[in-house]
């Protein structure tokens, strides 16, 4: 079973930045394909970044790519999005989601562990 926190949410002006955080439980996190998914309002969850179990090339959906930034810290079971140059329409509730049996995907139903998930506001 794995469990996962995010933090780091909050309201900010357009423009500005912030950094989310997610707190993996587990043995075997180093294997964990880790995504980001948001959902706002009236909308479906849709897909944000990605990176795979064993590094390599991280994923970004092309309405963040430029601006966020997926990354792990392996030794410290948490991966992390730095999202930089924020913009009202970035406005949702973010999630962290983990799979254990299939690699980076933008496909939400891939992942089988969710967060609690983590609300960011970006005022005009």
């Amino acid at each position: 079973q794995v469990q996962l926190v995010e933090s780091g949410g909050g309201l900010v002006q357009a423009g500005n930045s912030l950094r989310l955080s997610c707190a993996a439980s587990g043995r075997t996190f180093i294997f964990y394909s880790m995504g980001w998914f948001r959902q706002a309002p009236g909308k479906v969850r849709e897909f944000v970044a990605a990176m795979t179990r064993s590094g390599g090339v991280p994923y970004y959906s092309n309405s963040v790519k430029g601006r966020f930034t997926i990354s792990r810290e392996n030794t410290k079971n948490t991966v992390a999005l730095q999202m930089n140059t924020l913009k009202p329409e970035d406005t949702a509730v973010y999630y962290c989601a983990a799979a254990t049996n299939a690699p980076a995907t933008t496909t939400d139903s891939h992942y089988n562990y969710w967060g609690q998930g983590t609300q960011v506001t970006v005022s005009s």
